[in-house]
């Protein structure tokens, strides 16, 4: 009987660990992000212009309270909404490691160069 007890214990303590696990998985359904994440959806590359690529992407994230989509190391990231609404894209770190960013004059959007001198200009719509 005393060692009844614990296994009555143990048994109810393994069904509410299942039941966690059941209702953590319902609400991250298939589909559905985690709070801070993004994932690509669309990718479109249009290398028809010389020495051009034009590559258009667009992005899914599920952002926490105070942060909005937004670019960093060249990666689909939430960042702080601030940056969004003062358009200080740089601030954001959207270029790789060893690139040099610099907004362009009307603010419409940044520039990355490379060290070799390479650049990519990103445009925000």
């Amino acid at each position: 009987m005393q060692l009844l007890k614990p296994l009555w214990a143990l048994a109810g303590a393994a069904l509410c660990c299942f039941l966690v696990l059941v209702i953590h998985a319902q609400f991250l359904k298939e589909g559905q992000l985690a709070a801070g994440t993004c994932e690509i959806v669309t990718l479109d590359r249009d290398s028809s212009q010389p020495r051009r690529t034009i590559a258009r992407q667009t992005a899914r994230c599920a952002c926490r309270k105070g942060q909005i989509a937004g670019t960093t190391r060249a990666r689909p990231a939430c960042v702080d909404a601030r940056i969004i609404r003062t358009k200080q894209w740089c601030d954001m770190s959207p270029c790789l490691e060893g690139e040099g960013c610099d907004l362009l004059i009307n603010r419409s959007g940044w520039t990355c160069t490379q060290p070799g001198g390479r650049i990519k200009t990103t445009t925000v719509s």
